[in-house]
C-alpha cells in the first residue's frame, strides 16, 4: 500500500495545535475532484446534549465525538455509534425515524470512511447529475500534495464537525454550503466524522422562531471529501455585461480567486465552442480580473427558449475545473424586466424544497428534475425559490430546462433586527447564496426577505442587506417578498421604504383568502413605483378531491374561482411583469393543524403532495398560455 500523502503546515504533525480551518465555500465541488461520504450514517438521539457536555467543560473519552470503545471489559462507555441504527444522509430524520417526526434538538451522526484510495479523475454527467469516478491511489499528483476539503451541502441548523476525534469547525445556517480544511486530521486507513446537528429554533436565528413550513433536521445535502493543490482555485466568475448598445461585440467578464495570494500563476480559461482560449497571471492578491470580446453573431444567449450552456474548461497546472456556463444579460426599464434586451413576463410559480411524492426535504437531481417538469406543465418560465436558498441540484437543473430563479435567504417575518450577529448570520447566507450560484445563467433575482413588518429597524437591517447582496454581485437584480397590510375603499396602495433599494417591486397578497373573501374583482392596486412588479405571492388552499360550491372552504371549486379572480384582479396592474402564485405542491408545516383538512399540511398548493393536480392548475395554465 502507498504511503497517504498529506501536506503539513510544521514538520511534525505531533505538535499542531490548529488541526482543521474553516475555509471559504469552494466553488464548483461538483465538478472537482472529490468522494462522496454520502449514504448510511450511524445516528444517536441526545435530547439533553449529553455527548456534548464534556466536550464544552473538558475533552475526554465520554463526549460522543470521540467514537470512544470499551478498552477492557470494565470500562463503561454508555454509547455506540456501531451498534446505533442508520438512516441516509442527505436526508432529513423526520421521515426516516418515526419518533423524529416533530424532534426539534440534537442529533448526532457518524459514518466511516477510507482514503487508501482517492478519486483523482472525476467525470461529471449533466444529464444523470451523477458523478463517475475513477479511484487510484491518495497520492502527489504532478509532484503536489493534496489538501483536504470536507463539505456540506446543508446542515439543518446548527452543527460541529469532528473528524477522528477533533473539532473540524462548526457552522449555524440550514440551507447553505460550508466546508472545511481537514487534511491535518486525517491518516491512511479507515477516518470517522461525526456531526452534532441541532435543529431547535431561536429568536435570534434565520429564520427566527415562527415560520410557516417544516424544520427539517439533518444533514440534508451532499457530503463530500474534496482534494485539491496546495494552492487552488476557490472562486472564478464569467458574466456578460449588460446596458450596452447594441452592437457586433459582446463584452465578457472574467474573474477568478485562489484560495492564497499568489501572484505570477498561470490560469487558461478555455471556451471550445466559441475557439476561445486565453491565458492570465494572478496578481499579488491571487486574483484575475479580465475582459475580453466576443462577436455577437457567435454567441447564443441564454434564455427559457434557448438555455445554451458552454462548456467551460479553467486549467492551473495540471488541473482543470469543467463548468457548464450560459451567458444573458438582465435589467429593469421602467416597469418592464428585460432579458437579453428584450421584455419578458415572468410566469411563475413558488417551491418549496420538498419531495414530489410523499414530503421530506427534497435532496436530489431526481427530485429536483421532477417539481421543475411540473412547473413547465403548468406553463412557467420561472420559479421562486421559496423562503431559503434550494439544493444546488434543483438550481442547476432549472438552468438546463430553460427555467429563471428567484433565489432568497430565509429572512422570514419576524427577524431579531436589533441584533448583529443576527444580521452578520443573514449576510454570511447571502454570500454563500451568491458565491454557490453566481454563475448559473438561471438565477436572476437575489432575495433578501419575505413579509417582513415594517419598522425602522428592519429598514436598517434589510437596506445593509440590499447594500451588500448589490456589492457582491451587481449582474442581477434584487428584490423581495413585502408584505401589503390593508385595502381602503378597496383601493391597495403600495408603500414600503425599501422601495429605492430594489430593482424589482414584489409583493404578496391573498385576497380572497385571508382578508377579503370575494372581493377581488372590487379591488384596486396602486404601485407609486416606476419600477417593475412581481405579485410574488397569492392563493388559497385546497384539498385534492374535496368537491362543494364555489364559497365553500376548502373545496377545489373554492380554489379554481380564487384564482379565476384573483388573475383577473392582477392583470389590470400597471407594471406587472410576472406572478408566482403560492404555491406549487402542498407542502408539511406543524402550523397548519386542522384535521381531515390539513393534517400539518399546508394545502395552498395547485397539486397535492402526491402530485395530483387541482382544479386550479388549469386555470393558471390556461391564462399563462395567453403570454
Amino acid at each position: 500500500m502507498r504511503k497517504l500523502l498529506l501536506t503539513l503546515a510544521l514538520a511534525c504533525a505531533g505538535i499542531m495545535e490548529t488541526w482543521a480551518q474553516a475555509v471559504p465555500q469552494v466553488t464548483n465541488v461538483t465538478n472537482r475532484q472529490s468522494m462522496s461520504l454520502n449514504g448510511d450514517w450511524h445516528y444517536i438521539v441526545d435530547v439533553q446534549e449529553e455527548g456534548y457536555y464534556d466536550y464544552r467543560m473538558k475533552p475526554t473519552r465520554w463526549g460522543f465525538f470521540n467514537n470512544a470503545k470499551p478498552q477492557r471489559p470494565e470500562d463503561l462507555i454508555e454509547y455506540d455509534f456501531d451498534a446505533a441504527p442508520t438512516m441516509k444522509v442527505p436526508g432529513d430524520w423526520n421521515t426516516q425515524d418515526e419518533r423524529l417526526f416533530f424532534y426539534e434538538g440534537t442529533v448526532w451522526f457518524q459514518r466511516y470512511f477510507n482514503i487508501e484510495h482517492w478519486p483523482l479523475n472525476i467525470e461529471h454527467s449533466a444529464k444523470q447529475g451523477k458523478a463517475a469516478t475513477n479511484h487510484g491511489q491518495w497520492s502527489m499528483i504532478n509532484g503536489q500534495s493534496r489538501r483536504a476539503i470536507l463539505y456540506f451541502g446543508a446542515v439543518n441548523y446548527d452543527c460541529h464537525v469532528f473528524v477522528n476525534g477533533k473539532e473540524a469547525g462548526h457552522h449555524v445556517g440550514g440551507f447553505t454550503p460550508f466546508n472545511f480544511d481537514v487534511t491535518d486530521l486525517l491518516h491512511e486507513g479507515k477516518n470517522f466524522v461525526i456531526v452534532k446537528v441541532d435543529n431547535k429554533r431561536s429568536a435570534a436565528a434565520v429564520p427566527t422562531q415562527i415560520f410557516d413550513w417544516w424544520n427539517y433536521g439533518g444533514i440534508t445535502r451532499d457530503v463530500l471529501l474534496v482534494s485539491v493543490a496546495p494552492t487552488y482555485i476557490e472562486n472564478y466568475s464569467l458574466s456578460l455585461k449588460r446596458n450596452e448598445e447594441r452592437g457586433k461585440k459582446r463584452e465578457i467578464s472574467f474573474s477568478l480567486q485562489l484560495n492564497r495570494k499568489e501572484a505570477g500563476r498561470e490560469v487558461t480559461l478555455n471556451i471550445p465552442e466559441l475557439k476561445l482560449e486565453q491565458k492570465f497571471m494572478t496578481d499579488a492578491n491571487g486574483q484575475v480580473s479580465s475582459k475580453f470580446i466576443v462577436q455577437s453573431s457567435k454567441l447564443s444567449l441564454w434564455s427559457p427558449t434557448n438555455p445554451k450552456l458552454y462548456k467551460v474548461e479553467i486549467t492551473m497546472d495540471d488541473e482543470t475545473i469543467n463548468d457548464e456556463i450560459g451567458f444573458r444579460t438582465i435589467e429593469t426599464r421602467g416597469k418592464q424586466i428585460l432579458l437579453n434586451d428584450a421584455p419578458i413576463f415572468l410566469k411563475g410559480i413558488c417551491l418549496h424544497e420538498e419531495k414530489p411524492n410523499g414530503g421530506g426535504r427534497a435532496n436530489s437531481a431526481e427530485d429536483a428534475r421532477t417539481l421543475l417538469t411540473w412547473a413547465k406543465e403548468l406553463g412557467c418560465n420561472f420559479v421562486r425559490l421559496a423562503h431559503y436558498p434550494h439544493n444546488e441540484y434543483m438550481v442547476r437543473e432549472a438552468e438546463r430546462m430553460g427555467i429563471l430563479v428567484w433565489s432568497e435567504i430565509p429572512c422570514y417575518w419576524t427577524i431579531d433586527w436589533k441584533n448583529e450577529s443576527t444580521y452578520q448570520n443573514a449576510q454570511q447566507q447571502l454570500t454563500d447564496m451568491i458565491r454557490r450560484d453566481h454563475n448559473r445563467a438561471n438565477v436572476i433575482i437575489w432575495s433578501i426577505a419575505n413579509e417582513t413588518p415594517h419598522s425602522v429597524e428592519r429598514d436598517a437591517f434589510l437596506g445593509r442587506l440590499a447594500r451588500y447582496a448589490r456589492s457582491q454581485d451587481s449582474t442581477r437584480l434584487i428584490s423581495m417578498a413585502m408584505e401589503v397590510t390593508g385595502a381602503s375603499n378597496y383601493v391597495n396602495r403600495l408603500q414600503d421604504n425599501m422601495h429605492e433599494l430594489v430593482d424589482v417591486v414584489s409583493f404578496n397578497q391573498y385576497v380572497g383568502w385571508y382578508r377579503d373573501v370575494n372581493d377581488a374583482p372590487k379591488m384596486r392596486w396602486e404601485i407609486p413605483y416606476d419600477k417593475p412588479v412581481i405579485i410574488s405571492e397569492f392563493g388559497g388552499g385546497a384539498k385534492y378531491g374535496y368537491h362543494g360550491e364555489k364559497n365553500q372552504r376548502w373545496t377545489e371549486e373554492f380554489q379554481e374561482n380564487l384564482y379565476r379572480e384573483n388573475l383577473a384582479m392582477l392583470e389590470k396592474i400597471d407594471g406587472l411583469a410576472g406572478t408566482t402564485p403560492w404555491i406549487l405542491k402542498d407542502f408539511r408545516s406543524p402550523r397548519r393543524v386542522l384535521s381531515g383538512i390539513q393534517d400539518y399540511y399546508n394545502m395552498k398548493g395547485l397539486v397535492s403532495d402526491r402530485g395530483e393536480r387541482k382544479k386550479a392548475w388549469y386555470v393558471l395554465k390556461e391564462w399563462y398560455e395567453g403570454f
